[in-house]
């Protein structure tokens, strides 16, 4: 059985020291202008040292692709001394940096695109209340997009990052062309499966070039998606368990699998009995390690993780202690914080909105 005291030996060699995480999360400390700010810095700093890989909240690619006022942005050179004392204080004592970079299409929130076009990969609005309806990206568009992913792994190299996460998740631009839902489109990246796996496949594939030309072996590429979707017409598991085996046959070092809990299920008849993270376990096991978040707070949790996953993350667990994987490490479970008081709020570095987005989320969580 995994432990998580274990170290993990990643398939482009690198070894994490443990199999613990902190799963990506925004924490709203940039400046308007998506610099890193000291604030973020001292965040991060107070959280890291003992997981053995931790990967950054959301970064954006390109000005039209911030989800919300408060991200960090990795467009343009001008962000990397910034985000170079962001690697530095999270890789402390052998934890391994990873920045999260991504697009998020028709999930921007109008303030934080500052008058650019809301694009996506059809002209679908998400069926949330206050979302507007974006236009479909061009072709010349989408290249474009694809080679902002690889400039983007290119600075977070550059930044002495020791890796980048694709995020392919959470309804962002890359989960957009690949759901049925959001990607209305008649060309080459819509319509069947595969062509909705082209955009995917194409980023990762332009992330992995970068890691090349750079002639950066140690530099860890992860991509994280969401393996179903709530809406109708909306992503099956047989739909990403087909994604997760063309991702397998790359030169990946992990796959991170974003749910809401870890023991997660589908109704789907072929895929009932087994939670999710099991079905993709089976598929890509023995070809790419997997990371598996949702709901983790325990040590029992993180053992139940481990079943069918290699590397456990959690999220808001970190938020609320920022030294739960020590406490977990050492053995003092009884010392783990799992609620947080609002009056806390500034003593643990929280930002005003990553405290209402927490609340939102995980109301069950504050006190």
């Amino acid at each position: 059985m995994r432990s998580f005291h274990d170290t993990l030996t990643l398939p482009n060699g690198v070894v994490l020291k443990n199999r613990l995480a902190i799963a990506p999360l925004t924490v709203c400390l940039s400046d308007p202008h998506g610099y890193v700010t000291p604030q973020e810095v001292d965040y991060y700093a107070s959280r890291t040292g003992e997981v053995g890989l931790y990967i950054t909240g959301c970064s954006y690619i390109q000005p039209n692709g911030r989800g919300w006022l408060g991200e960090e942005a990795i467009y343009d050179d001008s962000f990397i001394p910034g985000l170079s004392k962001m690697a530095s204080a999270i890789k402390r004592n052998g934890t391994k940096a990873i920045m999260q970079i991504f697009h998020a299409g028709r999930m921007a929130e109008e303030d934080a695109i500052f008058g650019y076009d809301l694009v996506s990969a059809g002209d679908v609005a998400a069926p949330l209340k206050g979302y507007r309806t974006p236009r479909p990206l061009t072709d010349a568009e989408i290249a474009e997009v694809i080679a902002n992913f690889k400039g983007a792994a290119v600075r977070a190299m550059k930044a002495g990052f020791d890796g980048v996460e694709i995020h392919g998740a959470n309804n962002y631009l890359i989960h957009q062309f690949f759901s049925p839902h959001s990607n209305n489109r008649t060309d080459c990246w819509g319509g069947s499966l595969e062509n909705r796996a082209a955009f995917p496949l194409a980023v990762a594939d332009a992330v992995l070039d970068a890691v090349r030309e750079m002639g950066a072996k140690d530099f860890i590429v992860g991509y994280r998606l969401s393996p179903r979707e709530q809406w109708t017409p909306g992503i099956a598991l047989g739909d990403t368990l087909y994604l997760v085996d063309k991702l397998a046959s790359l030169k990946l070092d992990y796959l991170h699998i974003s749910q809401s809990h870890i023991t997660s299920t589908v109704t789907e008849p072929e895929y009932c009995g087994k939670p999710i993270l099991a079905h993709i376990d089976e598929t890509v096991r023995g070809r790419l390690p997997i990371i598996s978040v949702g709901n983790i707070q325990t040590r029992s949790d993180v053992q139940q993780a481990l079943e069918h996953s290699d590397i456990a993350a959690v999220g808001g667990s970190a938020l609320i202690d920022p030294n739960w994987a020590a406490k977990l490490l050492n053995g003092h479970d009884e010392a783990i914080r799992t609620k947080l008081a609002p009056e806390d709020r500034e003593i643990l570095k929280i930002s005003p909105l990553a405290f209402k987005i927490l609340s939102s989320r995980a109301p069950e969580r504050i006190l």
